[in-house]
């Protein structure tokens, strides 16, 4: 069972990691965050019939790793709320795992999209032929945002290469509403479609098969772990702790960690050489 904010912890539910997967937001869970509070006996029975509870909740005070054995669970292994710069960030998450015993050698994670997943990603595609290349121009800061003019240079150099059959693909959450708006009104080719806040299983389904290009995001490690054959432009932020470590990806970094410093052309002949 896994326990976080539902629309993420869903990429794992009946998909190969966990069977059932419960919402961090649920109300009566608040208890559990509460000084001398009185946890539901529901919750607390909940609790104590697992033989092992792995957190990464950050809890500063103890106070959820206190509510949890006062309610009798006695197995708790408390894992890294935060990644430092000392290791890559899936070796420093894997520590619990090692700590029960569990050999970790392969830290590329993979994601496993249902039937339900894929079909849903099919119609979305329709009749499309050819390869997808998916774009995410955001991350949700700037910093580690190439400028959106290259991504526009980028689109308009595959639309015009008459060897290009696939179709483009713009792939946005709210936090790329601005972009996105900008990128509508320049491309009403129908080769440009748009995939706007979708479900995270069902976009993962979407760049299974998919060329992606995009930043140090939550997005990029979606496609990666789905098996996209990832371009990643990385800025400040170091891929030796954050890159994914798939075998399908190949990072970009921009000089003096500035993207606004990195070259057209370098990341045209990635996506060149890839399609």
């Amino acid at each position: 069972m896994t326990l976080g904010y539902k629309n993420t912890a869903v990429l794992a539910e009946r998909r190969f990691y966990a069977q059932a997967v419960r919402s961090i937001e649920y109300g009566p869970l608040a208890s559990f965050f509460a000084k001398n509070s009185v946890p539901s006996a529901d919750l607390a029975d909940y609790f104590a019939s697992f033989d092992l509870l792995i957190s990464y909740l950050y809890d500063p005070d103890g106070i959820f790793e206190m509510n949890l054995r006062r309610c009798g669970v006695e197995n708790l292994i408390c894992g890294p709320a935060k990644i430092d710069s000392s290791k890559h960030a899936a070796e420093q998450l894997a520590r619990p795992i090692r700590e029960i015993g569990v050999s970790v050698s392969d830290f590329a994670a993979k994601l496993y999209p249902s039937r339900e997943d894929r079909h849903v990603a099919a119609k979305f595609v329709g009749d499309d032929a050819g390869p997808i290349i998916a774009f995410h121009p955001g991350s949700g800061s700037e910093k580690k945002n190439w400028p959106l003019e290259n991504w526009i240079a980028l689109g308009n150099h595959l639309l015009s290469q008459k060897a290009f059959g696939g179709s483009i693909m713009i792939v946005s959450g709210e936090a790329d509403d601005d972009q996105v708006a900008r990128l509508e009104s320049i491309w009403t080719n129908r080769r440009v479609r748009f995939a706007r806040s979708l479900p995270l299983p069902h976009l993962a389904a979407l760049l299974e098969n998919a060329i992606f290009v995009g930043h140090d995001s939550g997005i990029s490690h979606l496609a990666a772990a789905a098996g996209a054959n990832c371009i990643l432009l990385f800025g400040p932020t170091d891929p030796e702790v954050w890159g994914p470590r798939n075998k399908n990806v190949q990072v970009i970094q921009a000089p003096e960690g500035d993207l606004d410093a990195l070259d057209f052309t370098a990341v045209r002949e990635a996506l060149e050489n890839v399609t």
